[in-house]
């Protein structure tokens, strides 16, 4: 269905930039981890973001690494260095010993699906509410090398060193992923959103061995079992992938901020002609991205230089078949007064471009 304009969203759009969430922290008492784990707390963060700014789509509050917490690996967030796996995997013996080959996602991730039904409730049919997950190799990332900061080699090896029990890792993170997406789907979730954050420390010749089978199966399975919900993903540092995986089944491919907007629109075109996608339209996937979150920092723009700047992407990637969004997620440095110059720019722009 043709857009009147472009809708738009923004990674991490709840949480640290917002005065409103950081006042909700100190009332609460509560750290990121601690919010996450009750869906009141949940669906209010959820829900700031939709209140202050015009947007097209809440995104569920949570984190990337809570399926690895739901197969026993702790996870801690010490403040000023990211979240962490302080007791990674410390040899591959341990995918047998500490890693459940199954988990019930209903008991163990609970918590998620309940808050998906709250914010859905919430929300009241206002916009989309998109689910979401982190892909395998990203969980194995951090189940193996404990942080985005350091020892980001330790997974890559893993894959060259110990490709069988990576493997199994693998399938076991597949399989939990497939769960626990569909299930938020069940509970109301209306798009799904796949992250593969950690796209960069990965070899190319890795990703496709490895990485993109995951990805794969987790598009069959939930188009099997859902096969109207639209699925999003976002291979960040390994955009080269984005037309592979609009052939194996999704319907919205993102862009990093380094991705090249023109190039990748041709390459999704040649892509399609050459074999028709298996995703929900069964032709060319659109695409998501690719802003440059610098823009929105404090001080560090106009609201008519967010909007110049926004004019520049969508003419480049034209005004349909788009998802406005960031080409990485906010940081907390941001000005919200920015972050609406860019959500209204997107609209008003995108607006007169498709009348």
């Amino acid at each position: 269905e043709k857009a009147e304009r472009t809708p738009v969203w923004l990674f991490r759009q709840a949480g640290r930039h917002l005065p409103e969430y950081q006042a909700y922290k100190k009332e609460t008492g509560c750290n990121f981890l601690q919010l996450l784990e009750d869906p009141k707390h949940v669906a209010e963060c959820t829900m700031q973001p939709v209140r202050r700014y015009n947007l097209d789509a809440a995104i569920l509050f949570s984190d990337i690494l809570v399926v690895a917490q739901a197969l026993n690996i702790e996870v801690t967030m010490p403040g000023g260095v990211g979240i962490q796996v302080p007791n990674p995997l410390a040899s591959p013996a341990e995918v047998a010993t500490r890693v459940p080959k199954n988990i019930d996602v209903q008991d163990k991730l609970s918590h998620v699906i309940a808050s998906v039904k709250l914010i859905k409730t919430e929300l009241d049919g206002k916009v989309p509410l998109i689910g979401f997950s982190a892909a395998p190799w990203t969980l194995m990332y951090y189940m193996v090398g404990g942080s985005s900061k350091k020892n980001q080699e330790v997974g890559e090896r893993w894959l060259n060193e110990h490709p069988e029990e990576s493997q199994v890792l693998l399938d076991i993170l597949t399989d939990t992923v497939i769960e626990y997406t569909s299930a938020q789907v069940d509970a109301g979730a209306d798009m799904m959103q796949i992250f593969e954050a950690m796209g960069e420390f990965i070899s190319k010749e890795s990703f496709y061995k490895f990485a993109m089978p995951c990805m794969k199966k987790i598009a069959d399975e939930l188009r099997r079992r859902h096969p109207n919900t639209p699925l999003l993903v976002f291979p960040r540092g390994a955009t080269y992938s984005l037309a592979d995986l609009q052939q194996v089944g999704y319907d919205i491919v993102t862009m990093d901020t380094q991705t090249p907007r023109a190039a990748t629109r041709e390459a999704l075109s040649t892509a399609a002609k050459v074999s028709t996608p298996p995703n929900m339209m069964k032709q060319t996937s659109g695409v998501q991205g690719n802003f440059d979150v610098k823009f929105l920092k404090a001080g560090a723009s106009t609201p008519e230089q967010v909007e110049a700047a926004v004019k520049d992407m969508l003419e480049e990637l034209g005004a349909g078949g788009l998802i406005a969004n960031l080409g990485e997620g906010l940081s907390g440095q941001e000005d919200p007064a920015l972050v609406n110059a860019f959500v209204e720019a997107v609209h008003s722009v995108s607006d007169k471009m498709l009348k």
